[in-house]
Protein backbone atom coordinates (compact mmCIF):
# COMPACT_ATOMS: atom_id res chain seq x y z
CA UNK A 1 0.00 0.00 0.00
CA UNK A 2 1.34 3.58 -0.77
CA UNK A 3 0.08 7.11 -0.40
CA UNK A 4 -2.63 8.35 -2.69
CA UNK A 5 -1.90 10.53 -5.44
CA UNK A 6 -0.17 14.31 -4.25
CA UNK A 7 -3.08 16.96 -4.18
CA UNK A 8 -0.83 19.79 -3.04
CA UNK A 9 1.69 20.69 -5.36
CA UNK A 10 3.19 23.85 -3.57
CA UNK A 11 6.34 23.97 -1.48
CA UNK A 12 5.30 26.12 1.46
CA UNK A 13 1.80 25.40 2.75
CA UNK A 14 -1.43 27.04 3.01
CA UNK A 15 -3.59 28.47 5.45
CA UNK A 16 -6.92 26.65 4.52
CA UNK A 17 -8.16 24.73 7.41
CA UNK A 18 -11.91 24.58 8.51
CA UNK A 19 -12.34 25.03 12.11
CA UNK A 20 -15.98 24.51 13.59
CA UNK A 21 -16.45 25.35 16.97
CA UNK A 22 -18.21 22.84 19.61
CA UNK A 23 -21.63 25.13 19.95
CA UNK A 24 -22.08 25.53 16.26
CA UNK A 25 -26.33 24.77 16.40
CA UNK A 26 -26.95 21.88 13.79
CA UNK A 27 -27.07 22.07 10.61
CA UNK A 28 -30.36 19.62 10.59
CA UNK A 29 -33.10 18.96 13.46
CA UNK A 30 -32.54 21.52 17.07
CA UNK A 31 -30.55 21.28 20.22
CA UNK A 32 -31.89 18.43 22.94
CA UNK A 33 -33.77 16.82 20.03
CA UNK A 34 -32.29 14.72 16.89
CA UNK A 35 -29.85 16.90 14.67
CA UNK A 36 -27.06 16.11 12.34
CA UNK A 37 -24.17 18.82 12.60
CA UNK A 38 -21.71 18.77 9.20
CA UNK A 39 -18.58 18.80 10.46
CA UNK A 40 -17.06 17.48 6.73
CA UNK A 41 -19.14 17.71 3.65
CA UNK A 42 -17.20 16.24 0.55
CA UNK A 43 -17.56 19.38 -0.83
CA UNK A 44 -14.94 20.97 1.82
CA UNK A 45 -13.06 17.46 1.37
CA UNK A 46 -13.12 17.62 -2.18
CA UNK A 47 -14.93 14.26 -2.24
CA UNK A 48 -12.92 12.48 0.47
CA UNK A 49 -15.17 11.92 3.23
CA UNK A 50 -18.02 13.08 4.69
CA UNK A 51 -18.23 13.12 8.45
CA UNK A 52 -21.50 13.87 10.05
CA UNK A 53 -22.00 14.36 14.26
CA UNK A 54 -25.54 12.38 14.78
CA UNK A 55 -27.57 13.32 18.45
CA UNK A 56 -30.38 11.03 18.88
CA UNK A 57 -33.22 11.36 21.62
CA UNK A 58 -33.80 8.75 23.95
CA UNK A 59 -35.63 6.19 21.66
CA UNK A 60 -35.03 7.94 18.60
CA UNK A 61 -35.29 4.89 16.32
CA UNK A 62 -33.15 5.25 13.16
CA UNK A 63 -33.28 3.54 9.54
CA UNK A 64 -33.68 0.10 8.54
CA UNK A 65 -31.73 -2.54 7.34
CA UNK A 66 -30.07 -1.24 4.11
CA UNK A 67 -26.58 -0.97 2.35
CA UNK A 68 -25.11 1.32 -0.12
CA UNK A 69 -23.21 0.10 -3.38
CA UNK A 70 -20.31 3.57 -3.77
CA UNK A 71 -19.84 4.23 -0.25
CA UNK A 72 -18.86 2.56 3.51
CA UNK A 73 -20.39 4.06 6.66
CA UNK A 74 -18.63 4.10 9.56
CA UNK A 75 -19.89 4.74 13.28
CA UNK A 76 -18.14 6.03 15.94
CA UNK A 77 -20.12 6.36 19.67
CA UNK A 78 -19.08 9.89 21.20
CA UNK A 79 -22.11 9.37 24.17
CA UNK A 80 -24.81 7.43 25.13
CA UNK A 81 -25.67 3.80 23.93
CA UNK A 82 -27.11 3.95 20.13
CA UNK A 83 -28.36 -0.19 19.04
CA UNK A 84 -26.09 -1.03 16.12
CA UNK A 85 -26.86 -3.82 13.08
CA UNK A 86 -23.56 -5.01 11.68
CA UNK A 87 -25.37 -7.63 9.46
CA UNK A 88 -25.70 -10.37 11.38
CA UNK A 89 -26.80 -9.11 14.56
CA UNK A 90 -27.51 -6.26 17.11
CA UNK A 91 -25.16 -4.71 19.25
CA UNK A 92 -25.37 -2.44 21.90
CA UNK A 93 -22.65 0.41 21.27
CA UNK A 94 -21.54 2.54 24.15
CA UNK A 95 -18.89 5.83 24.06
CA UNK A 96 -15.34 4.83 22.24
CA UNK A 97 -16.90 1.75 20.37
CA UNK A 98 -16.74 1.74 16.29
CA UNK A 99 -18.20 -0.13 13.27
CA UNK A 100 -17.24 0.19 9.87
CA UNK A 101 -19.49 -0.80 6.94
CA UNK A 102 -18.08 -1.87 4.07
CA UNK A 103 -19.94 -0.79 0.47
CA UNK A 104 -22.38 -3.44 0.01
CA UNK A 105 -22.81 -4.51 3.97
CA UNK A 106 -25.85 -4.87 5.75
CA UNK A 107 -26.70 -2.19 8.66
CA UNK A 108 -28.96 -0.13 10.79
CA UNK A 109 -29.10 1.85 14.13
CA UNK A 110 -31.26 3.15 16.15
CA UNK A 111 -31.35 4.74 20.17
CA UNK A 112 -33.56 2.75 22.38
CA UNK A 113 -32.22 3.65 25.34
CA UNK A 114 -34.14 6.14 27.70
CA UNK A 115 -31.05 8.57 27.27
CA UNK A 116 -29.79 10.70 24.33
CA UNK A 117 -26.96 9.50 22.63
CA UNK A 118 -24.26 11.23 20.23
CA UNK A 119 -22.17 9.58 17.71
CA UNK A 120 -20.18 10.22 14.60
CA UNK A 121 -21.08 8.96 10.83
CA UNK A 122 -17.89 8.32 8.35
CA UNK A 123 -19.23 8.26 4.72
CA UNK A 124 -15.82 7.58 2.47
CA UNK A 125 -15.25 8.92 -0.47
CA UNK A 126 -17.18 11.48 0.23
CA UNK A 127 -21.00 11.70 -1.07
CA UNK A 128 -23.62 14.32 -1.06
CA UNK A 129 -25.65 13.09 2.28
CA UNK A 130 -26.62 16.65 3.33
CA UNK A 131 -29.37 16.92 0.68
CA UNK A 132 -30.76 13.05 1.99
CA UNK A 133 -30.37 13.92 6.01
CA UNK A 134 -32.48 17.55 4.87
CA UNK A 135 -35.51 16.04 2.44
CA UNK A 136 -35.58 12.47 4.35
CA UNK A 137 -38.88 13.46 6.96
CA UNK A 138 -40.90 14.22 3.06
CA UNK A 139 -40.36 10.83 2.11
CA UNK A 140 -43.42 10.09 4.07
CA UNK A 141 -45.61 12.02 2.22
CA UNK A 142 -43.94 10.92 -1.17
CA UNK A 143 -44.94 8.47 -3.70
CA UNK A 144 -43.88 4.83 -3.57
CA UNK A 145 -42.25 6.22 -7.15
CA UNK A 146 -40.38 9.79 -5.84
CA UNK A 147 -38.99 7.60 -2.60
CA UNK A 148 -37.62 5.00 -5.06
CA UNK A 149 -36.12 7.81 -7.00
CA UNK A 150 -34.65 9.56 -4.17
CA UNK A 151 -33.34 6.51 -2.24
CA UNK A 152 -31.57 5.55 -5.43
CA UNK A 153 -30.34 8.57 -6.19
CA UNK A 154 -28.70 8.86 -2.25
CA UNK A 155 -27.55 4.87 -2.35
CA UNK A 156 -29.55 3.85 0.05
CA UNK A 157 -31.04 0.23 -0.65
CA UNK A 158 -33.22 -1.31 2.58
CA UNK A 159 -34.12 -4.44 2.60
CA UNK A 160 -37.05 -5.10 5.33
Amino acid sequence: MSYPKRVYMGDDGEVSADFRPAKTPPNVGTAGGDAIHYLATTTTTHGEFGLYRVEMRPHAGGPKTHFHKTISESFFILDGTVRLFDGAQWVDARQGDFLHVPQGGLHAFRNDSDSPADMLLLFTPGAPREEYFEKLALLAEATDEERTEFLLKHDSYFVD
